[in-house]
């Protein structure tokens, strides 16, 4: 986890720091990562996946109002790029919306759906809770409304969800998740080839899985919170804006 944050990094180091009788909370540990030069700074960058402007059939956002209270209640789904020397390559994503697990993933050289189809399966042979009613909650990306991936999932008896105007609030999970496995485990500086994406992609994921805590699972592993019947669900929200004040406030203001 060579980009974990500063929060997770101490509280790995937690039973550590005890045994060696050093006390350092929080803020001092912020502070002890800028003056060595170790936060991490984020990188930006973006290439578009999703076309939603097509014929298909959208669906309703099931999920917009619901409690998720278990886990294999919702699951998120979204296709993020990964760098190779020849181009881009597709990966695919399915994430349990309770545990933030990466329940199944699926590497393509286009973004065709045999990626989402290939996540898909691995997915749902990782199940846990199988006979528990489940929903699919992804955006409106041509993959995700074709006929071979909506018959997939009608067949396999999961509710079809999608978000309605494009706002990635809307998919919060699963865009966090690309984040994560891109700028934590380093994939957005890519890949020689497919093969090596490839074995890159499961090291990371088999590591996010099972060894880093998640802020939102209350600092358990997304394996270690699968198994969890009562976390706290953190939803996503846009900020609301400030509104701007009126000529009579600014007027106000100037003459007190």
């Amino acid at each position: 986890m060579p980009r974990i944050g500063t929060r997770k990094l101490l509280y790995l180091m937690s039973a550590d720091l005890v045994r060696l009788g050093i006390k350092i909370g929080r803020d001092v540990m912020f502070d002890f990562l800028r003056a060595e030069y170790l936060l991490i700074k984020p990188k930006r960058s973006y290439v578009k996946t999703t076309n939603s402007k097509h014929w298909m059939k959208k669906h309703a956002n099931r999920i917009k109002e619901i409690v998720i209270d278990r886990p294999e209640q919702v699951w998120v789904s979204d296709i993020t790029y990964i760098k190779v020397d020849s181009g881009y390559q597709y990966l695919s994503l399915i994430t349990d919306a309770y545990s933030k697990k990466i329940m199944g993933y699926g590497l393509n050289q286009t973004l065709s759906t045999d990626g989402p189809l290939k996540a898909l399966e691995m997915a749902v042979n990782n199940r846990q809770y199988p006979t528990q009613p489940l929903i699919h909650h992804s955006d409106r990306g041509l993959q995700y409304c074709s006929s071979d991936y909506i018959t997939k999932l009608k067949e396999l008896n999961i509710t079809v969800s999608m978000t309605q105007n494009g706002d990635p609030y809307e998919n919060a999970i699963a865009e966090r998740i690309n984040g994560i496995l891109k700028y934590e485990f380093l994939m957005i500086d890519g890949f020689n080839n497919h093969s090596t994406a490839c074995t890159g992609i499961a090291e990371s994921i088999e590591i996010y899985n099972q060894l880093r805590p998640h802020l939102s699972c209350n600092m358990l592993t997304p394996d270690q919170a699968h198994q969890q019947k009562k976390l706290p669900y953190k939803s996503w929200h846009k900020k609301p804006r400030k509104a701007k004040p009126t000529e009579a406030q600014i007027l106000s203001l100037t003459i007190n």
